[in-house]
Protein backbone atom coordinates (compact mmCIF):
# COMPACT_ATOMS: atom_id res chain seq x y z
CA UNK A 1 0.00 0.00 0.00
CA UNK A 2 1.52 3.29 -1.09
CA UNK A 3 1.87 5.72 1.45
CA UNK A 4 1.56 8.65 -0.82
CA UNK A 5 -1.57 7.91 -3.29
CA UNK A 6 -4.63 5.86 -2.38
CA UNK A 7 -5.99 2.82 -4.80
CA UNK A 8 -9.55 2.97 -5.54
CA UNK A 9 -9.90 -0.51 -4.08
CA UNK A 10 -8.35 -3.15 -2.08
CA UNK A 11 -8.94 -6.64 -1.51
CA UNK A 12 -7.45 -7.30 2.22
CA UNK A 13 -7.36 -11.69 2.82
CA UNK A 14 -4.86 -14.44 4.06
CA UNK A 15 -4.84 -16.46 6.24
CA UNK A 16 -1.90 -14.23 8.40
CA UNK A 17 -5.45 -12.60 10.25
CA UNK A 18 -3.27 -10.00 12.70
CA UNK A 19 -1.42 -8.80 9.45
CA UNK A 20 -5.10 -8.53 7.81
CA UNK A 21 -5.71 -6.51 10.82
CA UNK A 22 -2.86 -4.71 11.02
CA UNK A 23 -3.55 -3.97 7.08
CA UNK A 24 -7.43 -2.66 8.05
CA UNK A 25 -5.79 -0.43 10.62
CA UNK A 26 -3.28 1.39 8.83
CA UNK A 27 -5.90 2.09 5.71
CA UNK A 28 -8.31 3.44 8.52
CA UNK A 29 -6.11 5.37 10.24
CA UNK A 30 -5.52 7.10 6.66
CA UNK A 31 -9.06 9.02 6.95
CA UNK A 32 -11.57 10.92 9.46
CA UNK A 33 -12.95 8.58 11.96
CA UNK A 34 -16.47 10.33 10.04
CA UNK A 35 -15.07 9.45 7.04
CA UNK A 36 -15.49 5.31 7.35
CA UNK A 37 -18.33 3.76 6.38
CA UNK A 38 -18.11 -0.30 7.53
CA UNK A 39 -20.71 -2.59 6.21
CA UNK A 40 -21.17 -6.67 6.31
CA UNK A 41 -21.35 -8.34 2.95
CA UNK A 42 -23.71 -11.00 4.07
CA UNK A 43 -25.91 -8.15 4.50
CA UNK A 44 -24.71 -5.80 1.66
CA UNK A 45 -24.31 -7.21 -1.79
CA UNK A 46 -22.19 -5.91 -4.32
CA UNK A 47 -24.87 -3.49 -6.07
CA UNK A 48 -25.47 -1.94 -2.40
CA UNK A 49 -21.69 -1.27 -1.81
CA UNK A 50 -21.13 0.37 -5.13
CA UNK A 51 -23.90 2.31 -4.34
CA UNK A 52 -22.55 3.74 -1.01
CA UNK A 53 -19.08 4.19 -2.50
CA UNK A 54 -20.91 6.62 -5.30
CA UNK A 55 -23.58 8.02 -2.75
CA UNK A 56 -20.48 9.11 -1.00
CA UNK A 57 -18.79 10.71 -4.16
CA UNK A 58 -21.45 12.46 -4.65
CA UNK A 59 -22.58 13.94 -1.80
CA UNK A 60 -19.44 13.70 0.32
CA UNK A 61 -16.47 16.29 0.73
CA UNK A 62 -12.76 14.89 1.16
CA UNK A 63 -11.55 10.97 1.02
CA UNK A 64 -13.87 8.51 1.67
CA UNK A 65 -13.72 4.73 2.89
CA UNK A 66 -15.96 2.07 2.26
CA UNK A 67 -15.15 -0.90 4.17
CA UNK A 68 -17.09 -4.54 3.45
CA UNK A 69 -16.30 -6.81 5.62
CA UNK A 70 -16.70 -10.81 5.07
CA UNK A 71 -16.58 -10.47 1.11
CA UNK A 72 -16.02 -14.84 1.36
CA UNK A 73 -20.46 -14.72 0.62
CA UNK A 74 -19.87 -13.00 -2.36
CA UNK A 75 -20.79 -14.63 -5.33
CA UNK A 76 -20.06 -13.97 -9.07
CA UNK A 77 -22.89 -11.08 -9.31
CA UNK A 78 -21.15 -9.19 -6.08
CA UNK A 79 -17.75 -9.34 -7.68
CA UNK A 80 -19.23 -7.67 -11.24
CA UNK A 81 -20.94 -5.30 -9.94
CA UNK A 82 -17.15 -4.14 -8.49
CA UNK A 83 -15.58 -4.85 -11.67
CA UNK A 84 -18.33 -2.40 -13.69
CA UNK A 85 -17.91 0.25 -10.37
CA UNK A 86 -14.18 0.25 -10.82
CA UNK A 87 -14.35 1.11 -14.57
CA UNK A 88 -15.38 4.69 -13.32
CA UNK A 89 -14.85 4.96 -9.77
CA UNK A 90 -16.13 7.83 -7.38
CA UNK A 91 -13.53 10.54 -6.94
CA UNK A 92 -11.88 9.99 -2.98
CA UNK A 93 -13.46 7.04 -2.42
CA UNK A 94 -11.43 4.07 -1.49
CA UNK A 95 -13.14 0.38 -1.64
CA UNK A 96 -11.60 -1.99 0.94
CA UNK A 97 -12.85 -5.63 0.62
CA UNK A 98 -12.00 -7.64 3.26
CA UNK A 99 -12.30 -11.32 3.65
CA UNK A 100 -12.83 -13.80 6.72
CA UNK A 101 -10.24 -16.21 5.19
CA UNK A 102 -8.17 -16.69 1.97
CA UNK A 103 -9.06 -15.55 -1.33
CA UNK A 104 -7.43 -17.34 -4.59
CA UNK A 105 -5.80 -14.79 -7.38
CA UNK A 106 -7.79 -15.96 -9.75
CA UNK A 107 -11.21 -15.61 -8.08
CA UNK A 108 -13.24 -13.05 -9.41
CA UNK A 109 -13.28 -10.82 -7.21
CA UNK A 110 -9.61 -10.88 -7.10
CA UNK A 111 -9.43 -10.16 -11.34
CA UNK A 112 -11.65 -7.72 -10.98
CA UNK A 113 -10.15 -5.53 -8.43
CA UNK A 114 -6.60 -6.25 -10.22
CA UNK A 115 -7.56 -5.65 -13.57
CA UNK A 116 -9.69 -2.01 -12.45
CA UNK A 117 -6.57 -0.51 -10.99
CA UNK A 118 -7.32 -1.82 -7.37
CA UNK A 119 -4.69 -3.80 -5.14
CA UNK A 120 -4.41 -7.24 -3.57
CA UNK A 121 -3.34 -7.43 -0.24
CA UNK A 122 -3.71 -11.44 0.14
CA UNK A 123 -1.09 -12.38 3.36
CA UNK A 124 -0.96 -16.57 3.53
CA UNK A 125 0.63 -18.57 5.86
CA UNK A 126 1.51 -21.83 4.72
CA UNK A 127 1.36 -24.93 7.62
CA UNK A 128 5.42 -25.61 6.50
CA UNK A 129 6.04 -21.87 6.80
CA UNK A 130 3.85 -20.92 10.53
CA UNK A 131 7.12 -21.32 11.98
CA UNK A 132 9.16 -19.17 10.30
CA UNK A 133 6.19 -16.99 10.46
CA UNK A 134 6.77 -17.26 14.03
CA UNK A 135 10.32 -15.91 13.93
CA UNK A 136 9.13 -13.38 11.93
CA UNK A 137 6.81 -11.62 14.65
CA UNK A 138 9.41 -12.02 17.53
CA UNK A 139 11.46 -9.81 15.13
CA UNK A 140 8.96 -7.15 14.86
CA UNK A 141 8.61 -7.07 18.68
CA UNK A 142 12.47 -6.41 18.70
CA UNK A 143 12.86 -10.07 20.27
CA UNK A 144 15.46 -13.13 18.88
CA UNK A 145 14.10 -16.49 19.05
CA UNK A 146 15.63 -19.39 18.68
CA UNK A 147 14.38 -21.68 16.02
CA UNK A 148 13.39 -24.80 17.97
CA UNK A 149 11.95 -21.98 20.10
CA UNK A 150 9.86 -21.50 17.33
CA UNK A 151 9.15 -24.83 16.42
CA UNK A 152 8.22 -25.75 19.44
CA UNK A 153 5.45 -22.79 20.36
CA UNK A 154 3.78 -24.21 17.31
CA UNK A 155 3.49 -27.79 18.41
CA UNK A 156 2.17 -26.71 21.78
CA UNK A 157 -0.30 -24.05 20.53
CA UNK A 158 -1.00 -25.21 16.93
CA UNK A 159 -1.84 -23.21 13.73
CA UNK A 160 -4.11 -20.51 15.21
CA UNK A 161 -2.04 -17.47 13.96
CA UNK A 162 -4.25 -15.67 16.78
CA UNK A 163 -3.25 -17.57 19.55
CA UNK A 164 0.38 -17.93 17.78
CA UNK A 165 0.66 -14.17 17.76
CA UNK A 166 -0.60 -14.12 21.42
CA UNK A 167 1.91 -16.07 22.65
CA UNK A 168 4.75 -14.25 20.69
CA UNK A 169 3.85 -10.75 22.12
CA UNK A 170 3.41 -12.65 26.04
CA UNK A 171 7.13 -14.04 25.20
CA UNK A 172 9.09 -10.72 23.86
CA UNK A 173 7.50 -9.02 26.80
CA UNK A 174 8.78 -11.44 29.26
CA UNK A 175 12.21 -11.62 27.61
CA UNK A 176 12.64 -7.69 28.05
CA UNK A 177 15.20 -7.77 25.11
CA UNK A 178 16.89 -11.05 25.53
CA UNK A 179 16.56 -14.17 22.85
CA UNK A 180 13.47 -16.84 23.34
CA UNK A 181 15.09 -20.01 24.01
CA UNK A 182 13.08 -23.98 23.62
CA UNK A 183 13.52 -23.99 27.10
CA UNK A 184 11.46 -20.56 28.08
CA UNK A 185 9.12 -21.81 25.82
CA UNK A 186 8.80 -24.58 27.37
CA UNK A 187 8.71 -23.29 30.84
CA UNK A 188 5.72 -20.66 29.80
CA UNK A 189 3.35 -21.68 27.14
CA UNK A 190 0.59 -24.20 28.19
CA UNK A 191 0.01 -27.10 25.10
CA UNK A 192 -3.32 -26.85 23.69
CA UNK A 193 -3.21 -27.86 20.33
CA UNK A 194 -5.31 -30.53 18.73
CA UNK A 195 -2.87 -33.62 18.78
CA UNK A 196 -0.50 -34.29 21.53
CA UNK A 197 2.65 -32.10 20.95
CA UNK A 198 5.54 -33.18 18.10
CA UNK A 199 8.36 -34.02 20.73
CA UNK A 200 5.97 -37.15 21.74
CA UNK A 201 5.45 -38.41 18.65
CA UNK A 202 8.42 -37.70 17.12
CA UNK A 203 10.02 -39.97 19.95
CA UNK A 204 7.19 -42.70 19.88
CA UNK A 205 7.86 -42.72 16.12
CA UNK A 206 11.75 -43.33 16.72
CA UNK A 207 11.02 -45.18 19.43
CA UNK A 208 13.07 -43.55 21.54
CA UNK A 209 11.69 -44.63 24.87
CA UNK A 210 13.38 -41.80 27.37
CA UNK A 211 12.23 -39.34 24.55
CA UNK A 212 8.44 -40.50 25.10
CA UNK A 213 8.76 -40.21 28.56
CA UNK A 214 10.74 -37.25 28.57
CA UNK A 215 8.12 -35.58 26.91
CA UNK A 216 5.48 -36.62 28.40
CA UNK A 217 6.44 -35.53 31.53
CA UNK A 218 6.91 -31.93 30.51
CA UNK A 219 3.30 -32.06 28.71
CA UNK A 220 1.73 -33.06 32.36
CA UNK A 221 4.01 -30.53 34.54
CA UNK A 222 3.24 -27.66 32.30
CA UNK A 223 -0.49 -28.14 32.08
CA UNK A 224 -2.83 -26.30 34.41
CA UNK A 225 -4.97 -28.69 34.88
CA UNK A 226 -5.50 -31.64 37.42
CA UNK A 227 -3.22 -34.62 36.22
CA UNK A 228 -7.36 -36.90 36.23
CA UNK A 229 -8.29 -34.32 33.44
CA UNK A 230 -4.54 -34.07 31.51
CA UNK A 231 -3.74 -37.66 31.51
CA UNK A 232 -6.84 -39.21 30.01
CA UNK A 233 -6.68 -36.52 27.59
CA UNK A 234 -3.03 -37.10 26.56
CA UNK A 235 -4.39 -40.76 25.97
CA UNK A 236 -7.12 -39.51 23.75
CA UNK A 237 -4.80 -37.32 21.46
CA UNK A 238 -2.07 -40.18 21.25
CA UNK A 239 -4.55 -42.82 20.51
CA UNK A 240 -5.49 -40.82 17.54
CA UNK A 241 -2.50 -40.36 16.24
CA UNK A 242 -1.43 -44.40 16.66
CA UNK A 243 -5.05 -44.72 15.08
CA UNK A 244 -3.74 -42.59 12.16
CA UNK A 245 -0.47 -44.54 11.82
CA UNK A 246 -2.31 -47.82 11.71
CA UNK A 247 -4.48 -46.41 8.37
CA UNK A 248 -0.82 -44.87 7.25
CA UNK A 249 0.87 -47.94 7.64
CA UNK A 250 -1.63 -50.08 5.72
CA UNK A 251 -1.99 -47.09 2.75
CA UNK A 252 1.72 -47.20 2.13
CA UNK A 253 1.17 -51.36 1.91
CA UNK A 254 -1.27 -50.91 -0.89
CA UNK A 255 0.97 -48.17 -2.89
CA UNK A 256 -0.48 -45.38 -1.54
CA UNK A 257 1.57 -42.10 -1.73
CA UNK A 258 1.66 -39.90 1.50
CA UNK A 259 0.25 -36.83 -0.57
CA UNK A 260 -2.44 -39.22 -1.69
CA UNK A 261 -3.20 -40.50 1.47
CA UNK A 262 -3.16 -37.03 3.12
CA UNK A 263 -6.92 -36.62 2.64
CA UNK A 264 -7.61 -39.88 3.65
CA UNK A 265 -5.96 -39.61 6.85
CA UNK A 266 -7.47 -36.53 7.55
CA UNK A 267 -3.64 -34.49 7.29
CA UNK A 268 -2.13 -32.32 5.34
CA UNK A 269 0.44 -33.75 3.11
CA UNK A 270 3.10 -32.60 5.13
CA UNK A 271 2.26 -34.62 7.94
CA UNK A 272 1.03 -37.26 6.29
CA UNK A 273 4.45 -37.65 4.90
CA UNK A 274 6.17 -37.41 8.02
CA UNK A 275 3.93 -40.46 9.51
CA UNK A 276 4.87 -42.73 7.28
CA UNK A 277 8.05 -42.30 8.49
CA UNK A 278 7.29 -42.79 11.58
CA UNK A 279 5.44 -46.15 9.91
CA UNK A 280 8.24 -47.73 8.86
CA UNK A 281 9.70 -48.54 12.38
CA UNK A 282 6.67 -50.64 13.51
CA UNK A 283 4.87 -53.26 11.93
CA UNK A 284 1.34 -54.25 11.26
CA UNK A 285 1.10 -56.20 14.30
CA UNK A 286 2.60 -54.08 16.41
CA UNK A 287 0.24 -51.00 15.41
CA UNK A 288 -2.86 -53.30 16.54
CA UNK A 289 -0.72 -54.48 19.63
CA UNK A 290 -0.47 -50.65 20.23
CA UNK A 291 -3.96 -49.93 19.45
CA UNK A 292 -4.94 -52.53 22.30
CA UNK A 293 -2.46 -50.91 24.93
CA UNK A 294 -3.87 -47.97 25.00
CA UNK A 295 -7.58 -49.35 25.04
CA UNK A 296 -6.34 -51.19 27.96
CA UNK A 297 -4.92 -47.98 29.33
CA UNK A 298 -8.48 -46.07 29.01
CA UNK A 299 -9.71 -48.33 30.66
CA UNK A 300 -7.24 -48.44 33.72
CA UNK A 301 -7.96 -44.85 33.92
CA UNK A 302 -11.54 -44.82 34.22
CA UNK A 303 -11.31 -47.29 37.35
CA UNK A 304 -10.05 -50.84 35.78
CA UNK A 305 -6.45 -50.47 37.81
CA UNK A 306 -5.58 -49.35 41.30
CA UNK A 307 -2.39 -47.90 40.42
CA UNK A 308 -1.77 -44.50 40.21
CA UNK A 309 -2.65 -43.14 36.53
CA UNK A 310 0.37 -41.47 36.29
CA UNK A 311 2.72 -44.95 36.61
CA UNK A 312 -0.01 -46.76 34.39
CA UNK A 313 0.60 -43.93 31.57
CA UNK A 314 4.69 -44.74 31.69
CA UNK A 315 4.14 -47.98 31.60
CA UNK A 316 1.79 -48.40 28.76
CA UNK A 317 4.22 -45.50 27.07
CA UNK A 318 7.16 -47.50 27.35
CA UNK A 319 4.91 -50.95 26.07
CA UNK A 320 3.93 -49.06 22.82
CA UNK A 321 7.32 -47.73 22.31
CA UNK A 322 9.59 -50.56 22.40
CA UNK A 323 11.05 -52.87 19.96
CA UNK A 324 9.70 -56.84 20.88
CA UNK A 325 12.04 -59.16 22.04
Amino acid sequence: MADDELKPAYLIAGSDRPKVDRTLARLRARFDVDAIEVHAASETPGDDAVASCNVMGLFGSGSRLVVVEGIDAWKAPDAKAVADYLKSPAPGTTLALVADGEVKKDAPLSKAVAAKGGELLLWDVTLKAIPRWVAEQFKLHGTKAEPDACRLLVELVGDNIYELAGEVDKLATWAGGDEVTEHDVEELVAPRAGSPPWNLTDAWGVRDISGVLRAAERMLDRTGDPLSKTIPRLVGSLTNHVRRARGAHRLEAAGVSPAEAASTLGMKPYPAQKLYAQVRNFSATELDDALIRLAELDHALKGGSRLANELELERALVEITQRAE
